[in-house]
């Protein structure tokens, strides 16, 4: 029997778009022979996988996990797509979105990584998805995963529109010794803000210069046009910098649960609430689709068929 190398499963990944771990099994039950593994695996089913993975996976969920680690928490967010949104609606699919999600806990939002990882049933992530290809038939891939952590505090999550999969989903890390449970639901709330306000960066120091000089040589040229001395000109660019800062960075945001109130002062008054200092460590919001380059053509189904063969 041919040794069963790295190589000659590789070769027949190549082949038949099928994980290394059913290549491997193949090759292991027909002694390292390439055509006979390709003929196993039909009979199992296995390589409908592999003739699905040009078409457009478009739709699917973002599904949520989260998990109390003594003084601290750990959340999790994965998007599995699928061609259409009734696959997205189907039970089992959801199930392994759960269960993916669930596995990301354990993997630091590096998503080649998950694709390797093991769910609780023992399943390696990648075998998983293409046993749902091989059973639903649609094309689907695990394109992203997110994790947040803190080593005292909470980790808010919010999926929308409800429950532990949906299209958008938010995690929030709070660091603080405060009560969990507390920071928890106010987590949660900042969550749901953020799936709504959808903000570019956490404070106006972590946004992208490049983005507020643009602004500010917008909000420059229309003050100047006002015919005002540069005095006044320089302090109405300063506070129109403040109102583009509401509008896009998360602690400046008017909380859309209480409009009179920002997102900082939702903080500081949470910490006075559970009687410790409350930070906001940081956010990750994924929505359905995102995050795909648009191609020239503005085709996003291409970006996302161009994704699967990767």
């Amino acid at each position: 029997m041919a040794e069963i190398t790295a190589g000659l499963v590789k070769a027949l990944r190549d082949k038949s778009g099928v994980g290394m771990m059913d290549c491997k099994k193949a090759l292991q039950e027909t002694g390292g022979d390439i055509e006979a593994a390709i003929d196993w695996l039909r009979a199992k089913g296995l390589s409908k996988a592999a003739k699905k993975a040009d078409r457009v996976a478009a739709e699917g969920v973002i599904a949520l996990a989260l998990r109390a680690d003594g003084p601290g928490m750990t959340g999790a967010l994965v998007e599995l797509n699928a061609e259409t949104d009734f696959v997205a609606r189907n039970e089992g699919f959801q199930a392994a979105a759960r269960s993916i999600a669930a596995t990301a806990l354990d993997v630091d939002g590096d998503v080649g990584a998950l694709r390797k990882a093991k769910t609780r049933d023992g399943q390696e992530v990648d075998a998983v998805v293409t046993g749902l290809i091989a059973t639903i038939g649609e094309n689907m891939i695990l394109r992203r995963s997110a994790r947040l952590t803190t080593a005292s505090g909470a980790v808010g999550g919010y999926i929308h529109p409800t429950g532990d999969v949906g299209r958008i989903g938010v995690l929030v890390a709070l660091e603080s010794t405060g009560d969990q449970a507390a920071l928890r639901d106010v987590g949660r709330k900042i969550a749901m803000h953020i799936a709504h306000a959808n903000p570019q960066s956490l404070s106006p120091d972590e946004l992208d210069p490049a983005l507020v000089e643009r602004e500010r040589a917008i909000f420059a040229e229309q003050a100047a046009a006002s015919g005002k001395p540069a005095n006044v000109i320089e302090k109405m660019v300063e506070g129109r910098i403040r109102k583009f800062h509401q509008e896009v960075v998360l602690i400046k945001q008017p909380f859309v649960m209480n409009p009179d109130q920002t997102i900082e002062q939702l903080v500081a008054d949470t910490a006075k609430t559970v009687g410790a200092p409350v930070t906001v460590k940081g956010f990750v919001r994924l929505a359905l689709g995102d995050g795909v380059e648009k191609s020239p053509s503005g085709d996003f189904a291409a970006e996302v068929a161009a994704l699967t063969r990767q």
